[in-house]
């Protein structure tokens, strides 16, 4: 047993140097991350400190400037071999001597700051958040960024947009990928995206409707001519296979602004132009001249078209429905 103690001795004894060796090695890495954790906080404050000062130089020697600011054509290619992001101004300034003026030219010579101590600002710097009203269908890039979005995410909902993207209501907007929950709630009460108005929109518009495409659009547009104008919205159904199914898609996203058309003049316009109308038609044309030139002005109505069988039920209240202009009075 002595014997196999006296040899274990001397590797006990190195293990515990070792050990001695790591411990001191792992402590001055510490030391040294601490050391480099503190020289990128210092290095990064002040950068960070020095944001709003830029890095300006005055030249009152007039070659001098030159040189610096490339005004020289000779001079030029040492001026070149400098810094190009170098920007130019020029001041003039009065230096009174006594009695006399004389006029001197002073030289501004202003350089950027670097790309690098850019990108850290941009990194450590919070930058200040506002809210206001937007249409995420239009706003610009810039304006995104002022919202609180960074560069990458507002090219990001720019780039969806250029492709043919389109957020028809405020939870299209909360679904893309660069739209976190937290920034969504905080502008959610901001977000203005217009309704389409059937009585103003174009064909163009009509498309960029979910559901709709260009086959539907161009008959959004003829049907309006027809009607002479929408006065409700389930108007669109009577569009052949515009189904229920199709307006419920949309009916949240429409509106019918009755000002921006003509009211339809039911009691003036003459047999032939009543049949164009689709709630009238050839043959009940005849009958509501007829009723029309036989009934007292004051009692003319839709209603009584209805109840006459002048109209069917059905095409009756549809056209109850409408903005109809009142019988002029002789």
């Amino acid at each position: 047993m002595e014997k196999k103690t006296s040899q274990e001795a001397p590797s006990r004894g190195r293990v515990s140097a070792a050990f001695k060796v790591g411990a001191i090695s792992f402590a001055f890495l510490v030391i040294g991350y601490q050391v480099a954790l503190f020289i990128h906080s210092a290095a990064v404050s002040r950068i960070i400190s020095n944001r709003d000062a830029p890095d300006t130089v005055y030249v009152v020697d007039d070659a001098l400037a030159r040189r610096l600011l490339g005004d020289d054509p000779a001079l030029e290619p040492a001026y070149s071999s400098g810094d190009k992001s170098a920007s130019r101004s020029t001041r003039r300034e009065y230096v009174s001597h006594g009695s006399s003026e004389r006029f001197s030219e002073r030289r501004e010579v202003q350089h950027a700051k670097s790309g690098d101590a850019q990108k850290v600002y941009e990194k450590f710097v919070r930058r200040r958040v506002e809210s206001f009203p937007f249409n995420p269908n239009t706003i610009s890039v810039e304006d995104l960024v002022r919202l609180g979005f960074s560069e990458k995410q507002a090219e990001a909902i720019d780039h969806y947009r250029q492709k043919g993207g389109r957020f028809h209501r405020k939870g299209d907007f909360a679904a893309s990928y660069v739209v976190a929950d937290s920034v969504f709630e905080r502008l959610e009460p901001y977000i203005r995206i217009p309704l389409v108005d059937l009585n103003t929109a174009d064909s163009a518009a009509f498309d960029a409707l979910p559901g709709i495409g260009p086959y539907f659009a161009s008959k959004m547009v003829a049907y309006r001519e027809e009607l002479g104008g929408y006065s409700f919205k389930e108007q669109l159904m009577d569009i052949w296979h515009f189904d229920e199914e199709k307006f419920e898609g949309l009916k949240d996203l429409i509106k019918v602004d009755t000002t921006k058309a003509e009211p339809y003049r039911l009691w003036e316009l003459s047999e032939k132009e009543l049949a164009k109308h689709p709630y009238i038609g050839k043959y009940s044309a005849h009958g509501v001249v007829l009723y029309r030139d036989h009934t007292p002005k004051e009692q003319l109505s839709v209603e009584a078209l209805g109840e006459a069988g002048v109209l069917p039920a059905d095409q009756a209240r549809k056209l109850a429905r409408c903005r109809i202009a009142r019988p002029l009075v002789q």
